[in-house]
């Protein structure tokens, strides 16, 4: 309900407007003093303040720039008599919404709160939407609690506060945007535009304009002109996702805009100044696109200025548990009138840390909410998940060798089998070391040496 606090010194003015008021549905407070008046601001939620001009020791114009000093947003409304229209305009001058002459009818307060009430709402929602967005991409809420998502925590809370350029490299599904978002929202850029484009949506023509804006009659259907993502960003950040899908002639646009920071509208002579900060994302390996040619070597190392790599989830297998939860968590809404979804079992999670997971994230957040559509009960269980999940288990149980980098050494290949191979053990042995290390013909000292080698927190994948 919202509420309006009534300020006259005159005693029984505020009650009458309480009345009619209330009958309106509003929730009403009352004050006889500009004095008065604050101290209930101080302690209560008010959505609006009616209040009189001419009142003695502080009058309307004194309350109303105290009020604007604590909350510049929150709408004043100046009830004045004739002989003080002047200081009703000079209070709209100050930052009053609106002043209404007495005396005045019931049905023309009303109008006049009414459309207070509803700019008020707006402003409101705004402020709650950033609020939840800003808590949505603080990265201490992205999860993760295995050392290679501590590690990307540690990056973002470096890099955030500068505005250095940030490459983001990772497999498609693990996440490269909500760290891309995260990175803005924890920046002093977060009241200002995040803005994202991914390169390999549009053709090449259309990704030009689209970056760059154009000009009216640039080309056919140009009918008028139209800034671009570079200039929405100003002041804010331009994500620019699946950055090596970028043709060749616009690579060399995009490095001229990051050496010289001015650029041109398609059609247009006139050149441009932004002030931005550039995240750039890929899942191919930029260093493997230039060796075949396809990627500028000098724009590579003008986006690489803080190299930001998200590890797959098969490499951050003590996450699955957390994740899942979060996803439970997060579609439990739609199962409304049915039994809540609370926990999996045992061979669902098996399965899990099974999986290669080659969607990553994405793809566990596909499964989850998949399963608890088809879950009859409390407990998400084998015969829940999809079809082709449990197929691809099958299928993806064994080492994936190509799994690795194309231009993988010995070395990393021999490391990537020994790391599965533990995993896999301690999975068959439910965690227990000592049966894990009998499985694999090693002791139980020499399974911690490669457990410490790889950074495996067993009891991460136990919790």
């Amino acid at each position: 309900m919202d509420t309006i606090l009534i300020v006259d010194d005159e005693k029984n003015y505020p009650l009458i407007l309480s009345a009619v008021l209330q009958e309106e549905g509003f929730e009403t407070l009352t004050a006889n003093s500009g004095h008065e008046a604050l101290a209930v601001l101080e302690n209560s939620d008010v959505d609006l303040v009616l209040t009189d001009m001419k009142m003695p020791k502080m009058d309307g114009i004194e309350l109303l720039q105290r009020i604007k000093a604590v909350n510049p947003e929150l709408p004043v409304i100046m009830m004045t008599a004739y002989g003080t229209v002047e200081k009703a305009v000079e209070a709209m001058q100050k930052g009053a919404y609106s002043y209404i002459l007495k005396p005045f009818d019931n049905e023309q307060l009303i109008l006049y709160v009414d459309k207070a009430m509803a700019m008020y709402r707006v402003v409101k929602e705004n402020r709650q939407l950033r609020s939840a967005v800003e808590t949505r991409y603080n990265f201490g809420n992205i999860i993760g609690k295995s050392k290679p998502m501590q590690d990307v925590f540690e990056t973002i809370r470096k890099v955030a506060p500068a505005s250095a350029t940030v490459l983001i490299e990772g497999a498609s599904g693990t996440g490269k945007e909500l760290v891309a978002k995260s990175i803005h929202f924890n920046s002093p850029r977060r009241n200002q535009p995040f803005v994202p484009v991914n390169c390999s949506a549009l053709a090449e023509s259309l990704l030009e304009s689209e970056l760059f804006g154009h000009e009216k009659g640039a080309f056919t259907g140009a009918i008028s002109m139209k800034k671009g993502r570079f200039e929405l960003a100003d002041q804010g950040t331009l994500f620019l996702d699946e950055i090596g899908e970028l043709s060749s002639s616009l690579q060399v646009k995009l490095l001229r805009v990051l050496q010289e920071k001015v650029f041109e509208r398609v059609g247009g002579m006139r050149p441009i100044s932004v002030n931005i900060r550039l995240i750039a994302a890929t899942n191919k390996s930029l260093k493997e696109e230039i060796r075949q040619g396809r990627f500028r070597e000098d724009l590579f190392y003008r986006l690489n200025v803080v190299p930001l790599i998200l590890p797959p989830l098969r490499e951050r297998l003590e996450d699955i548990r957390p994740l899942t939860a979060h996803f439970i968590q997060k579609y439990a809404e739609e199962r409304q009138g049915i039994t809540p979804v609370t926990r999996i079992e045992k061979e669902v999670e098996r399965l899990f840390f099974d999986y290669n997971w080659p969607g990553n994230v994405r793809e566990l957040e596909n499964v989850i909410e998949r399963a608890m559509v088809m879950c009859p009960g409390d407990t998400i269980r084998v015969d829940d998940l999809p079809k082709d999940f449990r197929q691809n288990v099958q299928k993806n149980s064994s080492l994936r060798l190509d799994d690795l980098t194309p231009r993988a050494t010995l070395y990393e290949t021999l490391a990537y089998v020994e790391k599965e191979m533990i995993l896999r053990a301690l999975r068959k042995a439910d965690y227990v070391q000592s049966h894990a290390a009998a499985m694999l013909g090693i002791g139980k000292s020499g399974l911690n040496q490669k457990l410490k080698k790889f950074g495996i927190d067993v009891s991460g994948l136990q919790e």
